[in-house]
């Protein structure tokens, strides 16, 4: 096989994989939102009429009890490693859609980006390893290994279906690596291998007060405003150092090697530079450990949301009977989403005054993962991007979560190799995603590379 002309196809067909991506982008597979299911289902049979139209053996949409989960196999090289390659093509909701440049699903290509949403997270990354494999295909033939595919529909709501789904196709799923490209890179043309990720625990929490609303002249100050404890509670989750307050929170957590903070120190970051990406007034964490040990290996409790009473425009005067706050927390490896949920109930209940009842729902959680660096399969992605960028990668942590990550490894036996082909500044879940059209052809010819290299 000649690296020669899998590169003259790729750099012959770069305007039709850019075309063929706008139109999955104008898909919104928005996964959260009722009314965008026939979308997501929609967005399910284009994956599968692509992967059928690029040379994708057999390919099937399996229903779930949620969204559909597309699979896909080309496996016809018996003596060959397999390898399976997970992704998801549904997307985070737009809103707020005033702060789009151009609306968030119809592709705008400008300033060497293409902005949409989905754009980096994940479709434009999994669709560089589509035309990857269709490189492959149309050059020579044939697949340089066995390949098995994944695409859910359910990653931005927690990927609810997918672990019993995965239990119940084990056999089906068997293989010798798992490759995911849902990260980002560590900055710009540094091409990285993401080696460790972070888990997460996602709970809700309401106080409620009154049975009902009331005035607040006529009843305020003798009884009690569910948003003042709530707002108390929350303020007792964490000190002023940033450590995290809830009993038994860092038991049994992993801590980082020597030579590990001497790889995070090593690596183009200032805080500066940081602080700028954020265009943020300053920054703060966990006292004793560098802005990238604190995202990337160190666990944090986060309120996304806090909500309750009146917010319309103008004024009411009331004593709300509710208030509601959504956290969540990023975990590291030695630490459990079940527990740690276990954990934040019972604190939360213990400081809540007793003139109010706390109701607490998790919703949803994924274990922290740290693979080996030493593992064959990281290797030949080490090679594929060093052929693909003609530089060394770096090896990097992230602080965001992938579920599914920990999953495969449990069920599968099976280690997993994180290529990011994003950035950091892609305003993921943000509006104005984007994905640079560099890295999309990087990635694509990343991708045709670590098949190969892995056939190695």
């Amino acid at each position: 096989m000649s690296t020669d002309s899998i590169q003259d196809y790729l750099d012959q067909h770069q305007e039709r994989f850019m075309t063929e991506l706008i139109e999955f982008l104008k898909i919104p597979s928005v996964s959260t939102a009722p009314e965008h299911a026939e979308d997501v289902q929609r967005c399910a049979e284009w994956v599968k009429s692509h992967l059928i139209g690029i040379g994708i053996d057999k390919v099937e949409v399996h229903p779930t009890p949620g969204h559909p989960i597309v699979y896909a196999e080309h496996c016809t090289q018996p003596d060959k490693p397999t390898v399976l390659l997970y992704g998801h093509y549904d997307v985070q909701p737009p809103e707020p859609l005033d702060e789009w440049v151009t609306p968030p699903f119809e592709p705008d290509v400008r300033d060497g980006k293409i902005f949409a949403r989905g754009a980096t997270d994940d479709k434009g990354q999994v669709f560089a390893h589509f035309k990857g494999l269709e490189a492959l295909l149309k050059t020579t033939g044939e697949l340089p290994v066995n390949v098995k595919i994944v695409l859910e529909g359910e990653e931005e709501v927690g990927s609810v279906n997918l672990e019993n789904w995965i239990n119940a196709h084990v056999d089906m799923l068997t293989c010798d690596s798992v490759v995911i490209s849902d990260s980002s890179m560590f900055a710009p043309g540094l091409p990285s291998i993401t080696y460790g990720l972070r888990g997460l625990m996602y709970c809700e929490v309401s106080v409620t007060g009154p049975g009902h609303d009331l005035h607040s002249g006529m009843y305020g100050g003798a009884v009690p405003n569910p948003i003042n404890a709530l707002a108390t509670m929350i303020g007792k989750l964490t000190d002023e150092s940033g450590k995290i307050l809830v009993d038994g929170f860092y038991d049994n957590i992993e801590p980082l090697t020597e030579e590990e903070r001497a790889q995070f120190a090593s690596l183009p970051h200032t805080d500066e530079g940081f602080l700028k990406e954020v265009n943020g007034v300053g920054l703060h964490g966990e006292d004793g450990f560098t802005t990238l040990e604190r995202i990337w290996a160190r666990p944090t409790l986060d309120c996304n949301g806090i909500y309750g009473g009146f917010t319309g425009e103008g004024a009411k005067t009331v004593i709300p009977s509710k208030a509601h706050t959504k956290i969540s927390c990023r975990l590291v490896p030695g630490q459990n989403s079940a527990d740690i949920g276990k954990k934040m109930e019972a604190y939360l209940r213990k400081i809540a005054p007793d003139y109010v009842k706390v109701d607490f729902h998790l919703h949803h959680g994924g274990e922290p993962i740290v693979v080996n660096l030493d593992n064959p399969t990281v290797q030949a992605a080490q090679r594929a991007l060093k052929q693909a960028w003609d530089k060394d990668a770096v090896a990097i942590r992230s602080g965001g979560s992938i579920p599914v990550v920990a999953t495969f490894g449990d069920i599968l036996n099976a280690p997993v190799v994180l290529i990011g082909l994003g950035l950091a500044d892609d305003r993921l879940h943000s509006p104005n995603e984007k994905f640079d059209v560099t890295n999309f052809y990087h990635g694509i010819t990343t991708s045709a590379y670590f098949y190969s290299e892995l056939a190695k």
